[in-house]
């Protein structure tokens, strides 16, 4: 610690009277989000929050740097200035050795489900748990960590071990992430709108954490073909990738053709709690975000098991042994349909091993750290972790990919539809092409069967559209042209005009019909043989998985 620390600004120029200082530091991107979910327990009135960056990992960059600088109501400060200071309080969610130069009382939690991971590097051994290591806690022989949070008693069992030294600062006091994704349970259908799991469709979560051994670092295209080979109106695909991945690689690129059929991209700082709760069936890696997955009992399976870089005495080792597997090379589909059905109990005596006090550590949490802020005292009221907001997909993923491969059966006037994304890399046959007009390529526009203008333009008419799009394309069976989000007016080969509407369910606002389903729809059932002078008297029912959406048809402008 410095011996001489530098003096603070005078306070004759705060509004409110500052009484204590606190310190958030971080290694990574992931160690600062997890930090933040830390501080929330703190009352800020009356608390100069400040954020460093302790140098040194090689998963450091740019992107951390602007995430910690646009954070709100915090003052940011290098780490060799935030050494030159004297805090209240320092809180990390990642510990180094170099951290002992904080003149500061230091807690230290973990950044994940416990502590798991093999890293040499930090640790200087190849049998400690990284955040668990003499290498980590100690300078000079004397542990310099003032509490070292664990997430499950069982972690003091293996400090025993690696440090022994640090036993006596270390207190279980659950896993303040993982309860806020507990609170978070009321906004589940919230989440799931934001990441398209509506209409009846089933949102698969697929997350990897970093490293070779990862499912990112061993399957990359499993995202894409995961939502080419799942239907898309019966599942929805997201995908959660270690901040460590961001800061090494480009997922955006990567995975951008998956993001362009419907993949939805979760970014690194927030948003892969949301969509954990959010979640119908997980599928992942030895990263604790699975574990966590398990823990709320989502089923989970798994591609890659990590086994070589865990600590074989952790929860997180034993958990890669008894998670169900995933064979990425084969049946997704029918694979997923028996991960849905598994009872997510099954794993549960192993996540148990992971957190313990569940629901808790806001009441462990919260008066541990005011013990530390001696001019403050503790709010009355009852200690609670904020639910986390709406996840917010990045930019580039599509709610409605722009061109499908169409299967599907007409029976009587029901029309069931199974619709893949078309991706011109995979050359499995399948039904027939329907296409949004704004699909980039031109020849499988010659060989559709359906066309639709998806939204509505006043500058050319709908009728005066289909009419030059049949003169265009003579081939296709149905054209489509929205009029609105539930009205669109269509043109059958022989040139009938029709108008669609979405028909409500009792008391339910008016639905929403995507033109391209509406448009397979109806060219799966005169593939069946339907008469489309029927259509005005009869309507037909549209069936993607359980969902049914019922539309009636009338005779439009010639």
């Amino acid at each position: 610690m410095p011996s001489r620390p530098h003096a603070w600004p005078a306070d004759r120029w705060n509004t409110r009277p500052v009484k204590a200082r606190v310190l958030a530091v971080a290694r990574t991107l992931t160690s600062a989000t997890r930090v933040l979910d830390v501080l929330t327990l703190l009352n800020p009135d009356g608390i100069a929050r400040y954020f460093t960056v302790n140098p040194g990992s090689a998963f450091a960059d740019r992107a951390l740097d602007d995430y910690v600088r646009g954070l709100p109501g915090f003052t940011v400060l290098d780490w060799e200035d935030a050494v030159r200071h004297r805090f209240d309080l320092a809180v990390a969610c990642a510990v180094h050795s170099s951290m002992h130069r904080l003149d500061a009382r230091l807690v230290v939690l973990p950044h994940g489900a416990g502590y798991n991971r093999l890293v040499t590097e930090s640790t200087g051994d190849t049998v400690s748990a990284a955040g668990l290591s003499r290498n980590e806690l100690t300078h000079r022989g004397r542990v310099f960590v003032d509490v070292l949070g664990l997430s499950h008693p069982e972690q003091l069992d293996r400090l025993r071990v690696s440090c022994p030294e640090a036993v006596d600062v270390a207190r279980v006091v659950g896993d303040p992430c993982f309860d806020r994704m507990l609170r978070s349970h009321r906004s589940r259908d919230a989440y799931r709108a934001a990441l398209g799991a509506v209409d009846g469709r089933r949102l698969v979560v697929v997350n990897s954490t970093w490293s070779e051994h990862s499912l990112f670092g061993r399957h990359p295209d499993l995202p894409q073909r995961l939502v080419r080979r799942l239907p898309a109106d019966e599942y929805t695909v997201a995908v959660v990738l270690h901040p460590n991945i961001w800061s090494r690689h480009d997922p955006e690129a990567l995975l951008d053709s998956a993001r362009r059929m419907g993949l939805r991209l979760i970014p690194p700082h927030q948003g892969w709690q949301a969509a954990l709760v959010a979640a119908d069936c997980l599928i992942g890696d030895h990263g604790s975000v699975s574990v966590y997955g398990a823990a709320l009992q989502r089923p989970t399976v798994l591609v890659a098991t990590g086994a070589a870089e865990l600590d074989p005495h952790s929860p997180s080792h034993a958990f890669g042994q008894a998670a169900p597997v995933l064979d990425p090379d084969g049946d997704l589909a029918a694979q997923l349909e028996l991960a849905l059905a598994q009872d997510p109990a099954d794993l549960r005596g192993i996540t148990d091993r992971s957190l313990a006090r569940r629901g808790e550590s806001a009441r462990v949490l919260r008066p541990l750290l005011y013990s530390f802020l001696d001019r403050l005292d503790e709010p009355t009221d009852e200690p609670l972790l904020p639910p986390y907001p709406r996840p917010d997909p990045r930019p580039g993923s599509t709610d409605r990919p722009t061109a499908y491969d169409v299967e599907g059966k007409s029976e009587g006037t029901e029309v069931s539809l199974r619709r893949y994304p078309f991706d011109p890399n995979d050359h499995t046959p399948r039904g027939f092409h329907a296409l949004a007009d704004e699909y980039p390529g031109d020849a499988l526009r010659y060989t559709a069967e359906v066309l639709a203008r998806t939204e509505a333009h006043a500058e050319r008419p709908a009728a005066r559209w289909l009419v030059d799009t049949a003169a265009e394309l003579p081939g296709l069976a149905v054209a489509v042209a929205a009029l609105g989000p539930a009205r669109h007016l269509l043109r059958l080969r022989t040139g009938l005009l029709l108008e669609a509407r979405a028909e409500p369910a009792w008391g339910a606002p008016e639905p929403a019909l995507d033109p391209l389903l509406l448009g397979s729809a109806v060219a799966q059932w005169l593939t069946y043989g339907g008469d489309p002078a029927a259509l005005p008297a009869h309507g037909l029912t549209v069936r993607t998985g359980e969902h049914r959406t019922r539309v009636s048809f009338t005779t439009g402008p010639s």
